[in-house]
């Protein structure tokens, strides 16, 4: 009789449910509520997925726009941007640098240490008015921890946590996901010196283990009204341990882009 190897596996499954989150609402309790109204139980190795938003939500991230004063700078960049000169003030908050300007778009260094498109300021799903902001969470490797530890305390499962956003490719047309905070894994596993099919040594290969998983989440996510802002991710093969964002951004000093 011939032997079957069952094939590689991963499974996306969204939490479904999740009520509009508000500020101050407990993040961490209403996930765990949907998920357990839902029968899906948490394992060792899983991996949630978390859109920003609903982390920014919760945190109370919102702006009123009408309460911000622009300074000359914001003003100088709106000219150029066409953009409303209280979101670029909000944009100039929220980066250490301004890297490129044009119609329609700035693009910046975050305080938190990646490059972006207009430091991650939306307006799409948050009031249902112009008039409000949302900026990106205050720390999102903490928030991701937050939620790592509720799920360890509820469940006993020692599940990583990702927090997603969706970013632009500097080579390509499109967004995908990609992690902006972690808990629980290493978002960047180094495959040098491990050999391929042959044998040889790997020379430079580094997988962005973390976006690659955040990018994953994002099909089941989406980008407009899908109501999805949770996934489970099941069967990733990770580097467990206490990693952060830090770990897999480029330096300045290598950033060939700057």
């Amino acid at each position: 009789m011939l032997s079957t190897l069952a094939a590689p596996r991963i499974e996306l499954l969204a939490i479904p449910h999740i009520p509009l989150i508000q500020p101050s609402d407990d993040l961490p309790g209403i996930l765990l509520a949907a998920a357990a109204a839902a029968g899906m139980d948490w394992r060792d190795g899983d991996v949630l997925v978390v859109a920003q938003k609903i982390v920014s939500k919760a945190e109370g991230r919102l702006v009123y726009l009408p309460e911000v004063q622009p300074s000359p700078r914001s003003q100088e960049l709106a000219a150029i941007t066409g953009k409303d000169p209280r979101l670029v003030e909000l944009i100039l908050g929220e980066s250490a640098e301004v890297l490129r300007a044009r119609p329609g778009l700035l693009v910046v260094e975050h305080r938190l240490g990646f490059i972006c498109a207009n430091a991650g300021i939306d307006q799409s799903n948050v009031a249902g008015s112009d008039d409000w902001a949302l900026l990106l969470p205050v720390d999102p490797d903490a928030a991701a921890r937050r939620l790592r530890d509720a799920i360890h305390a509820r469940s006993g499962a020692r599940a990583a946590v990702i927090v997603s956003d969706s970013h632009g490719r500097a080579w390509r047309f499109g967004v995908v996901g990609v992690a902006i905070g972690v808990a629980g894994l290493h978002p960047l596993s180094d495959l040098r010196g491990q050999p391929d099919l042959t044998g040889r040594p790997l020379q430079i290969t580094e997988v962005g283990t973390a976006d690659e998983i955040a990018a994953a989440a994002g099909l089941l996510m989406g980008q407009a009204g899908q109501a999805t802002p949770a996934v489970l991710v099941r069967g990733a093969a990770f580097r467990a341990g206490e990693g952060r964002l830090a770990e897999i951004l480029r330096p300045k000093a290598l950033d060939l882009f700057r």
